[in-house]
Order: structure tokens, then sequence, then C-alpha cells
């Protein structure tokens, strides 16, 4: 019976080295793929924030067109060049990601200015006696 087990020992060893090299392997591609998700999401959070930053600093110095896109694609290429290689994104899709967040900032400009007149024009009325 010691004759069979000191035999088949070496293969027995040998079969749980590779069971454990197969689990070890699992683990590090699920842990790969967890944290790979992880740093995209960031990578993307930090770009799509990145865009939206530029895009007020467009708003704000009041360019326009090609001018507002130009300083946006600068701005996120200075501010996260990590993201930008990390997500892999191709200049169209970067110019493409510029333009919304421009049209989005825009928007935001304009939702806000003509909040403030419409409350400036509602006092002036109101301390005019006009009624409510």
């Amino acid at each position: 019976m010691q004759a069979i087990i000191d035999a088949a020992m070496p293969h027995f060893l040998e079969l749980l080295g590779l069971a454990l090299t197969g689990i070890i392997g699992w683990a590090a591609s699920k842990a790969r793929q967890k944290w790979g998700i992880e740093i995209e999401a960031r990578y993307r959070e930090a770009l799509h924030s990145a865009l939206m930053t530029g895009a007020l600093l467009a708003v704000k110095h009041e360019l326009t067109g090609r001018a507002a896109i130009d300083l946006i694609l600068r701005y996120i290429r200075h501010s996260v060049p990590d993201a930008i290689m990390g997500l892999d994104a191709r200049p169209d899709v970067l110019t493409d990601l510029a333009k919304a967040k421009l049209e989005q900032a825009a928007a935001e400009k304009a939702r806000d200015v003509t909040s403030v007149a419409v409350d400036k024009l509602a006092e002036a009325l109101r301390k005019a006696g006009a009624p409510a």
C-alpha cells in the first residue's frame, strides 16, 4: 500500500500544482477585469469632467465654433492625457464630445442668464406695484 502511495504522490502533487495554477490564473483574470473596469470608469469620468471644464472656459471667453472646440481639445490634452490614452479615444470622438459639452455648457449659461433676467424683471415689477 505504501508503495502505491509513494508512486502516486509525485503525480498527485503535479495535479495539485496544476489546479492551483489554474485557480490563481482565474483569480488574476477576474481581478484584472474588475480593476480594469474601475480604471476605465475613472478615466471616463475624468475625461468628461475635463471636457465640461474646457467647455465652460470657452463659454466664459465667449468663443464659438472651431475656436471653442480647439480650446476644449487643448484643455483636455493637457488636463487628462492619461485618460485619453487609457481610453484610446480617437480624435473624431473627442471632437464630437467637445461639441456636445460646448452645447451643454452654452445651454446652462443661457438658462442661468434667463433665470437671472426673469428674477430681475419680477423684482422690478413687484417694486413697481404690479400684481403677482
